[in-house]
């Protein structure tokens, strides 16, 4: 019997949806098990936004003037979404290094749902994102952020920053299957996510930036997540009343823009998986 004819079997038995739930939690745990065995990854993972933290707060916060609102304030949500959005990006190098290592290869010979191998990395990256956001809410607290919008608003915006890393992570998962090795997949990955981070509010306002940059700054899917969080978090910023709607409504803006990059990036992931493993 040929493993497509196993593989049909196999889903038949409880239906395709209970086995992508199934093989996407069994390779999410198994990437967890990979955290665990290699803690260094998840320590640097936290390491450097602290250090963004630190830094931002101590060395530049006093030279930004960001209105009535302490720089802290500020700042803190905008590291948040700079800091999920590179772990959506690292998905680009674990499954490259996947495919590269030979255990997509093993997978195949599997009756198992290859679109779960895509969904359960990313689930694990997921877990990680909420160790990485926790230890960064308790740096935040020590240097005087606070959380002022109320417990239901915070927890909005701890899932509206997790489902924006979840969407980050398909287009790291496209770039990943789209490049031949580990170390182009983290030049490819991290690249691009430079300059739509800082050409964003995530760090200064966008009233500072160039006329012909502000345009792009507002629309810019990073200004309307951190412009969220930091409504959620119970510091929102004064908008003008000829401002986009992007920045006047900014939870709705980022909510239109998970759905879409989900909706571009979870399948186009998902075509080249396919055909990276059907050769």
């Amino acid at each position: 019997m040929n493993p497509r004819s196993i593989t049909e079997q196999y889903a038949s038995k409880h239906g395709k949806i209970y086995w992508l739930l199934h093989d996407s939690s069994v390779i999410a745990w198994r990437n967890l098990l990979r955290f665990k065995r290699n803690p260094e990854v998840l320590f640097f993972d936290v390491v450097q936004p602290i250090i963004f933290i630190l830094l931002f707060a101590y060395v530049f916060g006093g030279a930004i003037d960001v209105g009535d609102s302490s720089y802290r304030s500020f700042l803190i949500p905008g590291i948040f979404v700079q800091t999920i959005a590179f772990a959506g990006a690292s998905a680009a190098i674990g499954l490259n290094a996947d495919m590269n290592s030979g255990i997509i290869d093993r997978f195949k010979s599997l009756p198992m749902n290859t679109t779960g191998v895509l969904l359960g990395q990313n689930l694990a990256d997921l877990v990680r994102s909420v160790i990485t956001l926790f230890i960064m809410s308790l740096t935040g607290f020590a240097i005087g952020w606070r959380i002022s919008g109320g417990f239901t608003n915070a927890v909005i915006g701890y899932l509206l920053l997790l489902a924006f890393g979840f969407s980050m992570a398909w287009i790291g998962s496209t770039i990943g299957l789209s490049v031949s090795s580990p170390q182009v997949a983290s030049t490819a990955g991290f690249a691009w996510l430079f300059p739509l981070t800082f050409l964003s509010n995530a760090f200064v306002p966008t009233e500072t930036l160039p006329t012909w940059l502000r345009f792009f700054a507002e629309w810019n899917p990073i200004t309307s997540i951190v412009a969220a969080a930091r409504y959620l978090f119970g510091y929102p910023m004064e908008v003008a009343p000829d401002a986009p709607f992007s920045l006047q409504h900014p939870i709705i803006t980022t909510i239109i823009w998970l759905v879409v990059i989900t909706a571009i990036f979870m399948p186009l992931a998902a075509k080249k998986f396919r055909k990276a493993t059907s050769r």
